[in-house]
Order: C-alpha cells, then structure tokens, then sequence
C-alpha cells in the first residue's frame, strides 16, 4: 500500500478500533469517577446534569454532544438565566480546567460520533461561516482534543487553529494520535495554555474576514 492508501486505511478502521476499546476502557475504569461527579454536579449546579448540545461531526452530520453541566440555573428577578460568568461557580471552572466536564464525551466516541483525536467540533450555526479550506476540519470525526489544542489551545489565533486542524486531517497517522494524547495528558497537569483566553471570539475572525 502507499503512503495515501496507509493513511486511509488508518482512518477508517485501525483508528476507529483504537477509539471503541480506549472508549469502552476509560468508562468501565472511571465509571466510579463518573458517578461521583454525576452526584456532585447535581447537589451544586442542579440538573439536568448532563449538558446537550448539538455539535457538528464528520460530513457537518449533527450529533448531540455530551459534557457535564458546569453552570448553574440561577435567575435574576425577572426570571432570567444569569450572565455566564455569574453562573459558573468555583466547581464548574474546576472542572473545565480539569476537562472532567468532557468525560461523557467518550459515550459519543463510543457510539461514533466522535474519535479520541480530530479537530474539536464547534457550533452548528458556524457551519454557513466556514470557507472552503476550514470546512476540511469536517473530513474526519471531530476529536476530544486535537492538534490545535496541544499546539497552544487558547492563544492560538482562529486562523491558526483552523490551519492546525487541518494538518492534521492532511497527516493523520498512529504516532501523531499518540504524541497528541501524551501533550494533552501533559498539559492538562501542568494547566499550559488553559488560563489565558484569546480576546479574540469566533465570530470576530468570521467577520474581518
């Protein structure tokens, strides 16, 4: 086989296996974990626990993504969900730094709708706003964390992340996955390039453009 029909083949099946069996280990070992953040996260933020949102994957097909809720339901006067900021607690930044709030994620990895390594999957409504080259990002199942994540994840300017996602859609191969998992468990230790946010939102990128 060559180097194109390697990759393919990868992609398709080998990658595929990899994310069933490392899915499947990471929820039977850490079922216990789950539990106990499922409790916790329903005696701070309230339910429904497991926060929904629809996500697009491979082919811009939409699928619900699942993460653990880390904001709670509280309300002005009028009835009215408070700003973000006031409704993420001291808990719900903990587990967005820790990325425990992804853990559900390895259900959707499970059922195919995700793999462990790809391009992360934004909103649905960003789909209209992708120009030919950033719509690629879509050619593989979107990751639980990528290349553009462990290659500076917030600081990295829209522009660059989308350049890095990709490299990786055009590179694709085992040891690549490899690297990015270790940098990932690594970063998410020492907290590299989790604190600082980028001025700049999506739709700021989408509009000078």
């Amino acid at each position: 086989m060559n180097k194109h029909q390697i990759k393919g083949f990868y992609e398709r099946i080998i990658k595929r296996v990899i994310d069933i069996l490392m899915s499947l280990i990471v929820i039977i070992f850490l079922g216990w974990l789950l539990v106990i953040i499922y409790i916790v996260v329903r005696i701070k933020l309230g339910g429904p626990v497991i926060f929904k949102q629809e996500r697009p994957g491979k082919n811009g097909k939409v699928f619900q993504l699942y993460k653990f809720r880390t904001m709670s339901n509280e309300k002005d006067e009028n009835d009215n969900l408070l700003p973000d900021a006031q409704r993420l607690n001291k808990f719900g930044r903990i587990l967005r730094s820790t990325s425990l709030d992804e853990l559900p994620e390895f259900f959707n990895i499970l059922k195919g709708d995700m793999s462990i390594v790809g391009p992360r999957p934004l909103l649905v409504k960003y789909l209209e706003y992708y120009n030919d080259f950033e719509m690629r990002r879509h050619e593989v199942r979107p990751g639980l964390t990528g290349l553009a994540q462990v290659s500076g994840r917030n600081q990295l300017t829209w522009e660059t992340r989308f350049k890095k996602d990709i490299e990786y859609v055009d590179n694709i191969t085992f040891f690549m996955d490899v690297k990015i998992v270790i940098l990932t468990i690594k970063k998410i230790f020492i907290r590299e390039g989790i604190e600082f946010k980028s001025k700049e939102t999506i739709m700021d990128y989408f509009k000078k453009r």
